[in-house]
């Protein structure tokens, strides 16, 4: 069995061009969707390079659209290739037989093997031209501004060439990914409130929940107690559709795309509590020690400057639990969205608690403004991972930013969309429980959330609240109990910021005549599984397998060997 090998094309001309027009070129974001599984691909600043290559997949992702290089792709196909290209490659619209209908800003794809329309933020569908044939398979529908709106035709278009294809999405996926992680833009006023008046944003506080991208209609639920939460990771969702195709495609060409799970072995998915330290009293932080004694866990602790006593850092690092820092850029409570008040709470941090690592930051109030200073802040003062998109009002709890698993943030096209060495690990509520807040129904659907999408479940609990409110102390007890029933593992969020960069240190390049899985690069803190896929023919009968993203694969564990460059995997027996 041969690696497929994947070219992404960015060309750096095509995108100095845009960066120059003050444009953003989100379209590289694909490059994280598969890095954040491992799956091998290589990337060329030019087209040339990248055909001269000889891919199997070429995902057309920033090019120049001449009539030229559309030539050049339309042969790559004819000779066997296959191109995949995200709501781009326009102008080979006419000579495949179609042409480009409206733009789709906002919408719904209803796809095969997904229980829900996913919420998508641009498209760009084609029709075919009347009186062409083309040869074509067409994938999925699109609806325009909700889940029932008017039909816009399909959501992919597999179009033959010769002994080739070009597989078209309509959506622009690695663009859609990035504004409901990120935002629909900076940030810089209050964003639009729910018409309902469950989510109250115009109070005059930049946060991270200004610039959310999902509908407060559409893409809410409701428990049985009537809390609204958002129940759908879109982004994870439009990640995962991502590699079920490309998968495809190489199983179809008789050839694999191995990839790493996201947890070590057993574990499917993992589940964190982190608290921020509002009003600093150590005796609040006292009651929570001693409940998180209780319960036996360990967690995460968000210091908002002046913290607490010397000893109370001391008695939390000693059993076990996470310093880390609450940013405060809140001008009621003394704080400004400024650099330098950054990197200063930060050096405080450090003083303060003993710790010469900062692993993670949540800003105090999920305060926010633009788009990315925070990530470029942290990325200077060595803070490794952010916490910061989470939810600030009743309404908006829940996968408000479309993901649960964590992920780098890109930039904008100031620093011409690089991503930052900052890890972001979002939550979904605070303070179960609270009086003014939301009760503790939700935590099974968050479970079932980050359960099904293999992510991360981050609950927050303030320590002031866990002192004062018996029931905020009781929702924490079934957070702990919910976990452990829904078989998740708890973690602090350090942990998944220190597992996750070891996981990006793994590199899979290329599989032996055995079929197994050869991988580069530093080996991991715990053993993790490597999922070969093959087709239903490659099988032999009794063999075991694991259906992943609807293809039948082969696993592996990851086995490192000191004494050579290249770690050999050895198989699991089923």
């Amino acid at each position: 069995m041969e690696l497929a090998r994947v070219a992404i094309v960015q060309e750096k001309k095509a995108s100095q061009k845009r960066w120059q027009y003050g444009v953003n070129i989100f379209e590289g974001y694909i490059e994280e969707a598969l890095a954040h599984l491992r799956l091998p691909y290589r990337t060329y600043v030019t087209l040339e390079e990248a055909l001269a290559a000889s891919p199997d997949i070429l995902i057309a992702s920033v090019y120049d659209e001449t009539a030229a290089n559309g030539k050049l792709l339309l042969e790559y196909a004819d000779n066997g290739g296959t191109v995949v290209s995200y709501s781009g490659t326009a102008q080979l619209a006419s000579a495949l037989g179609f042409v480009e209908q409206r733009p789709v800003q906002i919408g719904y794809a209803s796809l095969s093997g997904q229980d829900v329309p996913l919420r998508f933020i641009s498209a760009r569908p084609w029709a075919a031209q009347e009186g062409k044939d083309p040869v074509l398979t067409e994938f999925g529908s699109l609806s325009a501004g909700s889940p029932d709106g008017a039909q816009q035709g399909s959501a992919l278009l597999s179009v033959k060439v010769g002994r080739g294809s070009v597989e078209r999405w309509s959506v622009d996926i690695p663009g859609t990914i990035v504004h409901l992680q990120q935002g629909t833009g900076p940030v810089y006023d209050d964003g639009v409130q729910a018409s309902d008046g469950t989510v109250q944003l115009r109070e005059g506080i930049l946060k991270a929940d200004d610039r959310c991208a999902m509908d407060y209609e559409f893409d809410r639920q409701t428990t049985e107690t009537g809390v609204n939460y958002f129940a759908y990771p879109y982004a994870d969702m439009w990640r995962d559709e991502i590699v079920k195709h490309l998968i495809a495609i190489a199983v179809s060409k008789g050839k694999t795309l191995p990839f790493l799970s996201y947890w070590p072995s057993g574990v499917d998915s993992v589940a964190a509590i982190s608290h921020d330290s509002d009003s600093n009293e150590d005796i609040h932080a006292e009651t929570t020690l001693e409940l998180l004694k209780e319960l036996d866990i360990r967690t995460t602790w968000c210091m908002l400057e002046p913290g607490y006593s010397s000893s109370i850092y001391n008695e939390a690092k000693s059993r076990g639990h996470e310093i880390a820092l609450h940013y405060n850029a809140v001008e009621f409570d003394g704080g400004i969205w400024d650099e330098t008040r950054f990197k200063n709470q930060a050096a405080w941090l450090r003083r303060a608690a003993g710790v010469d690592r900062i692993a993670t930051n949540k800003n105090h109030y999920t305060r926010f403004e633009g788009w990315d200073d925070l990530f470029r802040w942290c990325e200077r003062y060595g803070v490794e991972s952010d916490q910061s998109r989470g939810p600030s009002k009743n309404g908006n709890i829940g996968v408000l930013f479309g993901t649960c698993h964590p992920y780098f943030p890109i930039s904008d096209f100031q620093e011409q969309n690089r991503f930052f060495n900052v890890l972001e690990i979002g939550f979904f509520n605070q303070d179960l429980n609270h009086p003014y807040l939301y009760d503790s129904s939700v935590i099974e659907p968050f479970l079932r959330i980050a359960k099904q999408a293999e992510g991360v479940a981050h609950f927050l609990f303030h320590q002031v609240h866990i002192h004062k409110i018996e029931n905020v102390r009781t929702a924490l007890r079934e957070v702990v109990e919910k976990v452990k029933e829904y078989g998740l593992e708890m973690w602090t969020v350090g942990e998944i910021n220190d597992w996750e960069r070891a996981r990006r240190s793994l590199f899979i390049v290329d599989v032996d005549d055995r079929g197994v899985p050869v991988v580069q690069g530093a080996s991991l803190p715990q053993p993790a599984d490597l999922y070969v896929p093959v087709s239903k023919d490659q099988l032999t009968d009794g063999q075991a397998y694991e259906l992943k993203f609807g293809v039948p694969c082969h696993k592996y564990s990851t086995v490192r060997n000191a004494d050579r460059a290249k770690a050999v995997l050895a198989s699991k027996e089923a």
